[in-house]
């Protein structure tokens, strides 16, 4: 299976429709917006999003590859406004977030997110139809302080990619704090990554790193090789 493609998805559908996180600004005072409504029961909410972004692809694909740019803004419209970037922050930080100022953790990961974006939200463009995501129905235990979602993602050599998202119910409707992408949680492997770097150089300094690009993201183990 050609794994570097789910790992693109991976990227934007986080953390997708994923992999860190938190209400994102331009969603505050919008229960919808660029026809997502973002109060809607999470499965619904999903296949809204998948819908609109690929309907806006479909229509402006050619301007999308020329301008990268328009594609960021229209992933950050749509998309990362259900991701719960703070709460996902700090599960990714665990213990190294303990003790730090609210200010600091959003720092964070808005910084995580704008790398994220500006990554791998191209890889959208390597879909030529909505057909090639499938959202499936709701299964097993699910609450409102954990549901997860499950996709499909048919790659173009004909294998498919599972990409499921976990979501927990807040105050502003269901936000996603996590992103599993053929078993591998986005959560999981950036706490991975960014426990080693924290643990050597300290929080401050990772932070300024990432912020400046210095530090890139992992790919994953799934994406190696």
């Amino acid at each position: 299976m050609q794994v570097n493609h789910s790992m693109k998805v991976f990227g934007t559908a986080i953390f997708l429709s994923a992999l860190v996180l938190g209400v994102w600004p331009a969603q505050q005072g919008y229960a919808q917006r660029d026809g997502v409504d973002f109060s809607a029961e999470p499965h619904a909410l999903v296949t809204e999003i998948s819908d609109t972004l690929f309907q806006s692809i479909n229509a402006n694909r050619a301007d999308y590859r020329a301008n990268p740019d328009q594609l960021d803004e229209l992933v950050e419209d749509v998309f990362i406004p259900v991701l719960d970037r703070d709460f996902s922050a700090r599960l990714i930080l665990g213990k190294h977030g303990r003790g730090l100022s609210p200010a600091k953790i959003e720092a964070f990961g808005e910084a995580l997110l704008d790398q994220l974006v500006s990554r791998y939200s191209d890889g959208l463009l390597e879909f030529d139809s909505r057909d090639q995501v499938k959202v499936l129905p709701l299964v097993g235990k699910n609450t409102e302080r954990q549901t997860r979602v499950r996709t499909r993602i048919q790659l173009n050599d004909g294998d498919e990619a599972p990409v499921d998202y976990v979501l927990r119910k807040t105050e502003a409707g269901w936000k996603a704090f996590d992103v599993i992408i053929e078993g591998i949680s986005y959560v999981a492997t950036y706490r991975n990554q960014f426990g080693e770097e924290i643990s050597k150089d300290g929080f401050d300094k990772v932070l300024s790193r990432l912020q400046s690009g210095a530090l890139k993201l992992d790919k994953g183990k799934s994406d190696q090789g």
